[in-house]
């Protein structure tokens, strides 16, 4: 049974998601419309990729009468405040971020700006206007350097290897600090490899996807030796939707002398969630072979910049706090995010 207390939001009350153009913003609010809650969208549409898939998903939330969107970026301070203060929403779902590792090395403002500034207004609009829950996204990438396995939210992420994991470890912090001061509950969230239909198209799966369908080589990283802990979209939303509902508290069990990185004395918690079986990344490709019906040609390239060779949950504080585990197969998320590929494309 989910532990902690629930964070006293009215079903009535709206919640609040950013990044609804996004991958898991969009599933987050669609799961949320089927469910008969209202959900106030924020998205600025960036053209990281393309505006087009982006559009589509917010067309597929403007069908819903409850969904009402604002096309704002979440650094513009006074205008996420004027949204906030309009809505009154007792849950916030931040997952509005620049995401991508490699981006980060070329783009590095973009990521201080959405990551870093972007964050701070949420912060103070939660803080503005009584928020009982800010949910917020983080990644597996905070893990960096650590590679004792799995990847625990007690162990330490002070080794980033990216400036995106840097600016997302320090989204952590400023909850932290937000949380002590105002004793605003905040709850992060690292995720590990999400996929599935409607994903982005940066992502490995999918571009593997496009240009095997295609007959394009692809680009194999250190051979294809690396491991990830693949999580389908489904999965990632439920535990969103679980922790939602349990809003963090102090807990009795903080140590200051001996402090741990998962909790605090202030109403803050970190989760990881992931699938806890991490595959080759080789495998993986395998997989999509087998579903598309044709085989990739691949090109090895050496490891990139900013790439960790392997991530590994470890959910049993997940578990605990909500009695869900993400468990769905990588060959049975694969085969969902290839059918919606074939009819979402037309091949």
């Amino acid at each position: 049974m989910p532990t902690g207390q629930p964070a006293n939001a009215s079903q009535t009350a709206p919640v609040l998601v950013t990044g609804t153009a996004g991958f898991i913003g969009f599933h987050v609010a669609l799961r949320l419309l089927r469910e008969g809650r209202t959900v106030i969208g924020i998205d600025c549409v960036t053209d990281y990729y393309d505006t087009s898939l982006k559009r589509a998903r917010l067309a597929e939330l403007s069908a819903f009468p409850d969904f009402t969107a604002h096309e704002t970026d979440v650094s513009d301070a006074a205008g996420v405040e004027n949204i906030f203060a309009a809505a009154k929403p007792d849950i916030v779902i931040h997952l509005a971020a620049q995401a991508g590792v490699r981006h980060s090395i070329t783009h590095p403002f973009d990521y201080a700006n959405a990551n870093l500034m972007g964050f701070m207004s949420v912060l103070e609009a939660c803080r503005n206007n009584g928020v009982k829950h800010l949910v917020y996204a983080s990644t597996s990438s905070v893990y960096g350097l650590n590679a004792r396995f799995p990847l625990s939210e007690h162990d330490g992420t002070g080794h980033p290897v990216s400036l995106y994991a840097a600016t997302k470890r320090a989204n952590e912090l400023m909850a932290h600090s937000y949380a002590h001061l105002y004793r605003l509950p905040v709850t992060g969230l690292r995720f590990f490899t999400v996929y599935g239909p409607w994903g982005r198209p940066d992502m490995a799966y999918y571009l593997f996807t496009r240009r095997i369908l295609a007959g394009e080589p692809i680009d194999v990283f250190n051979g294809g030796d690396m491991l990830r802990d693949f999580t389908y979209v489904d999965d990632i939303v439920e535990s969103i939707l679980r922790i939602a509902a349990i809003a963090a508290e102090p807990s009795p069990e903080f140590d200051p002398v001996h402090p741990d990185p998962a909790i605090s004395s202030a109403p803050f918690r970190i989760y990881n969630i992931g699938n806890n079986e991490p595959v080759n990344l080789g495998d993986m490709i395998s997989t999509l072979e087998g579903l598309l019906g044709r085989k990739a040609v691949r090109i090895n390239k050496p490891v990139q910049p900013g790439d960790v060779m392997a991530t590994h949950a470890d959910t049993s504080d997940l578990e605990r706090a909500t009695g869900f585990s993400p468990s769905t197969s990588l060959h049975e998320g694969l085969s969902r995010f290839v059918s919606w590929y074939r009819h979402h494309h037309a091949v």
